[in-house]
């Protein structure tokens, strides 16, 4: 089980070109579930994947990393399933399962041959109704998930640093809160916790099916209407009327000390808009600034002017990822050349920033940054899971069909005025945090 942050590039356009879009079909089944097919005939394997409209930013106050933790928990049995049975079956059929959490949805997938698809449907509509929470499972995995905070957040003081600084960007917002939860809430979250957000969000009118692979449409209808068809509807599930943020008329910093910093970096991250239903031109921008500025190591923007020109850096990173149901995050990183104080290291970093908002895209860079892309979504129709994460992270949350099968369209259609439009609205420093990540040794002596 994960919790899912940002993408590559890359990873992202992966999650976001159709397929051929007459070889996507979607219908809704009586009790709400959205399905969405996916045909792929290339090899006989289907991927197989159930989201929940409900994330780390869909909790109740004080109730910090419920989400993830039933999202562990839906893998304890049912009446008819041991704990741990449904991942068994998946492995004996030679196949692959797991699950993830994000702040917009929680998802579950298996990776099977296609002719394994009626067992999977079986198993997963199982648990999306009958799952069984007893103490003597709730407790133990309680552990469990602190135990997974302790090696990927407090082990590591560069997600400590991100984590801290998400909490300052987001004013009101709950995207301000971790996915795997605050560790002094997590320690209490009780078994009625869990079994009361699994009454209040898994449903199947609060669920999208994606089934990508050697199917087609009539088979999957025909299952989806055997296993999903007879869960009832939660018929009450609650809009996601989230609290939005204020004007942000401050810049923030922050600095962490850690003893265990090998390499003192900067980091910034700016409140960025999502792609919108119907409106995705400013976010398709915002990939192609992310792209520009730093996303090739010896290309981009921040790479030719920092790591070779001023040789002030050895490392630099930009990184966008819209698919988001509210406001997002752009973010930057340096990584200063020893003997570079983190000081210069920014100073030349606003230095270049300014720059490019002044300028805008140099054009063959801009040129080479839509051919990258292009092929990206070319080359991402080769992945049935990839393109099964596209659709179901899309719908799960607020874009439709045919906002996922226009992305590429308008991704092309995307001007250098387009990018530096995007990049004087969201490179506002009054909507943005920097953090520093140094050595206590370091900070004492002025870095």
């Amino acid at each position: 089980m994960r919790f899912r942050l940002g993408l590559p590039l890359m990873a992202m356009m992966s999650l976001s070109s159709p397929a051929l879009a007459e070889d996507v079909s979607t219908f809704a089944l009586e009790n709400g579930l959205q399905v969405v097919v996916i045909e792929d005939h290339r090899a006989p394997v289907v991927v197989h994947m159930v989201w929940y409209r409900t994330g780390a930013a869909d909790e109740a106050t004080g109730k910090s990393g419920i989400a993830h933790f039933l999202e562990h928990l839906m893998f304890k049995g049912t009446d008819t399933l041991a704990p741990g049975e449904l991942s068994k079956v998946v492995a004996k059929q030679g196949g692959s399962d797991n699950a993830f959490t994000s702040w917009d949805y929680t998802a579950y997938f298996q990776r099977v041959a296609a002719d394994r698809l009626d067992l999977m449907m079986q198993m997963e509509s199982d648990r999306m109704h009958n799952l069984k929470l007893p103490a003597s499972e709730v407790d133990p995995e309680r552990s469990v998930i602190i135990e997974e905070r302790n090696q990927r957040t407090d082990s590591s003081p560069g997600a400590l640093l991100g984590e801290q600084m998400r909490a300052a960007l987001y004013l009101n917002h709950p995207y301000g809160i971790p996915i795997i939860g605050w560790k002094h809430e997590m320690e209490g979250l009780t078994q009625a916790d869990a079994e009361a957000f699994y009454a209040a969000h898994y449903a199947p009118d609060n669920a999208i099916l994606v089934v990508a692979g050697d199917v087609d449409p009539d088979q999957v209808k025909t299952l989806a209407e055997t296993h999903y068809g007879p869960i009832p509807p939660a018929g009450n599930i609650q809009p996601r009327n989230r609290p939005s943020e204020p004007p942000q008329i401050a810049p923030r910093r922050m600095t962490l000390t850690d003893e265990r910093v090998s390499e003192p970096y900067i980091s910034r991250i700016y409140l960025a808009p999502e792609r919108d239903a119907g409106d995705q031109k400013k976010a398709a921008a915002l990939v192609y600034l992310a792209e520009l500025l730093g996303g090739n190591g010896t290309t981009s923007v921040l790479a030719r002017a920092m790591q070779f020109d001023s040789q002030t850096a050895v490392y630099t990173a930009a990184g966008y990822d819209g698919t988001s149901l509210d406001d997002t995050t752009f973010s930057l990183v340096v990584v200063p050349l020893p003997g570079v104080t983190l000081e210069q290291a920014e100073a030349k970093l606003d230095q270049v920033l300014a720059d490019f908002l002044k300028t805008g895209p140099d054009p063959a860079a801009f040129e080479r940054v839509k051919t990258q892309i292009k092929a990206a979504d070319i080359y991402s129709r080769d992945d049935a899971e990839g393109l099964a994460n596209r659709y179901g992270e899309a719908l799960a949350t607020g874009l439709t069909i045919k906002d996922v099968e226009d992305w590429p369209e308008v991704l092309a259609a995307v001007t250098p005025e387009d990018v530096k439009a995007a990049a004087a609205e969201v490179l506002d420093s009054r909507r943005s945090v920097t953090g520093w990540l140094m050595k206590e040794d370091t900070a004492e002596a002025g870095q």
